[in-house]
């Protein structure tokens, strides 16, 4: 049996492997790692039953166990089930390729277009950081956001400091939304969000930091805040916050992740 084992068999184990560490670490990362330390047993001890011990009547009951168990699933995981399909089908990786194979006047010209991009952002931030003016801009990415800017009033304006500045000011008829940037311009302000209702959110974090982790948990889009109540400038991106961050982090951060 063992000069029976090949190339394909190591690659169906490896594969095998990789999607069983994924599942892991997505259960991990909800805190439903119990939950998959459950299924993980209920399925050796299913495949034990009926595949080695050959116990007909009681691997007939678990098959129907199993079956059913596939949609339980769904339906208890439909968000993580979700966010996995978002990030599969995100195309950020396939654009990374290809940047690597562009020439290198095409990357130098990329640079420069997103530090014209991020500058402004990051000094408007700072900006209102220090005036302590709330705010909420959404980053769009691979996936589109044109029902997000539907909700809202267009703007379709270049990426301002004093712009973005004025629509957030506290007389501002536009203040309490987000505002949404794509394709390199501001393209709407006063946009609806999707509010998270994670349990785990601290206490001290308000509805925009709310909104902005549903928003980063629907879409793959990056979400600044900046607190009305404290200043702080955070960041919303694949369903997890980076807090308290200072212009030179935002700068990175930005940076590394629009990139």
């Amino acid at each position: 049996m063992f000069f029976e084992f090949g190339i394909k068999d190591a690659i169906d184990i490896l594969l095998v492997g990789m999607m069983l560490y994924y599942v892991y670490r997505l259960m991990r990362e909800s805190r439903s790692l119990n939950v998959f330390v459950g299924i993980t047993i209920f399925i050796v001890v299913w495949l034990f039953v009926s595949q080695v011990l050959e116990m007909k009547l009681l691997g007939t009951i678990l098959d129907k166990l199993a079956s059913v168990g596939v949609i339980a699933i769904i339906v208890l995981f439909q968000d993580d089930i979700r966010k996995f399909l978002i990030n599969l089908g995100t195309r950020r990786r396939i654009r990374s390729l290809a940047r690597f194979f562009m020439p290198k006047h095409a990357r130098n010209k990329d640079q420069e277009q997103l530090k014209r991009d991020i500058m402004p952002l990051v000094m408007a931030c700072m900006q209102m950081s220090k005036g302590r003016v709330g705010a909420l801009i959404v980053i769009q990415r691979s996936m589109s956001l044109g029902d997000i800017v539907a909700t809202g009033e267009v703007v379709n304006a270049n990426i301002n400091q004093r712009l973005i500045e004025n629509i957030f000011f506290k007389n501002s008829p536009l203040h309490d939304g987000a505002m949404v940037i794509a394709n390199h311009r501001i393209e709407a302000a006063g946009c609806i969000l999707p509010v998270s209702h994670d349990l785990s959110i601290p206490k001290e974090l308000g509805l925009r930091h709310r909104a902005a982790l549903g928003m980063s948990q629907e879409s793959d889009a990056l979400v600044i805040i900046v607190s009305e109540e404290t200043g702080g400038i955070s960041i919303a991106a694949g369903g997890s916050f980076r807090l308290r961050l200072s212009a030179e982090q935002l700068e990175a951060v930005l940076t590394e992740e629009l990139a």
